[in-house]
């Protein structure tokens, strides 16, 4: 599906263990495998608690894995330190959930866009103000907007200075964590148009965590599904809805309005709680609550399969499907 010429970052078997009470360890994420590719987005998606963002802090070095390997332009990042890394965060960059956090109140906008410019010596001081006002307009923000502070934005405006200050540096990654739930609908939309039309202007490789997979559908070019730190599905984002098979794919599929605006579509939320992340089943995680459960799936974890070229399942209902 995707030219491997095209490859910019891969991650291999990365699993991230957390140390719990009693000696018992919590694993966020467990064996992931994940790639992505210049221009294209790489839609994450799962429950609250299942290891996306954990899995994407890694690419920000927010955090580091307990074991796997992370390759970027032919470095295994988990690797680097020192002023390496402090050079390597040029090349990728994240979208926080609410700006409201994550930018300095008592900084203008002016500040804030500027300031990765300024401390990688990327502008003077004295071109600080033409350079806002351009990074404002790329994201559709009238350029006198570098007066204000955040307090004086609404929600949707204050996540494109996030998104311009991301795109401030160049990157060629950009990881954005929910970085629309929490804007009302209508402003979601235009927050997607705006992305993707940055995307195609300037080759930005995506990388999106949400929980809705409607969402993620309309703009993915890839869809990783994620449950109890566990990769379970992964499929093209071009035709989803068709073929996306896992249980699990498909309950949360199920468990959204229907994009297309059709209301005789209805909504079934997923049965049942996902177990404690400290006491994941031997077997498949998703089995206590999946309406095809079999025994073999209580007892033998199953492993991504390839169903076709693009399209891998970790389901036992596949087995004997496709290639190993």
């Amino acid at each position: 599906m995707f030219d491997e010429k095209d490859l910019i970052l891969e991650a291999r078997h990365v699993t991230r263990r957390f140390p719990s009470a009693g000696g018992r360890e919590l694993v966020a994420c467990n064996d992931v495998n994940l790639k992505m590719y210049k221009g294209k987005t790489l839609g994450l998606v799962g429950e609250s608690g299942c290891g996306k963002s954990t899995f994407m802090r890694f690419l920000v070095w927010l955090d580091r894995p307990s074991e796997g390997e992370i390759w970027y332009r032919g470095k295994d990042i988990t690797k680097i330190k020192g002023k390496e890394l402090w050079q390597m965060r040029q090349h990728v960059q994240m979208v926080f959930q609410d700006p409201s956090t994550s930018f300095n109140p008592k900084m203008k906008i002016r500040d804030i866009v500027c300031e990765p410019l300024l401390n990688f010596g990327r502008i003077k001081p004295s071109e600080k103000n033409a350079k806002a006002r351009e990074l404002l307009e790329l994201v559709e923000l009238p350029g006198d907007f570098a007066d204000r502070y955040p307090h004086n934005m609404s929600g949707g405006q204050r996540q494109r200075v996030a998104i311009a200050r991301a795109l401030a540096l160049e990157p060629e990654i950009i990881v954005m964590d929910e970085a629309t739930s929490a804007l009302d609908v209508s402003v979601q939309e235009t927050i997607i148009e705006l992305i993707t039309k940055l995307q195609r202007e300037k080759q930005i490789t995506i990388g999106f965590i949400c929980h809705n997979l409607g969402l993620i559908q309309s703009f993915g070019h890839q869809i990783a599904v994620m449950y109890l730190g566990n990769i379970v599905e992964v499929m093209p984002g071009e035709g989803m809805a068709d073929i996306c098979c896992h249980p699990y794919s498909k309950a949360l599929l199920d468990a959204v309005f229907d994009t297309k605006m059709d209301f005789s579509k209805k909504i079934e939320p997923i049965k049942g709680e996902p177990p404690s992340p400290l006491d994941v089943p031997a077997g498949c995680p998703f089995a206590d609550r999946c309406p095809h459960c079999m025994e073999v799936c209580r007892e033998t974890r199953p492993i991504l399969r390839e169903l076709e070229p693009g399209h891998e399942v970790a389901c036992h209902l596949f087995e004997g499907r496709g290639t190993a």
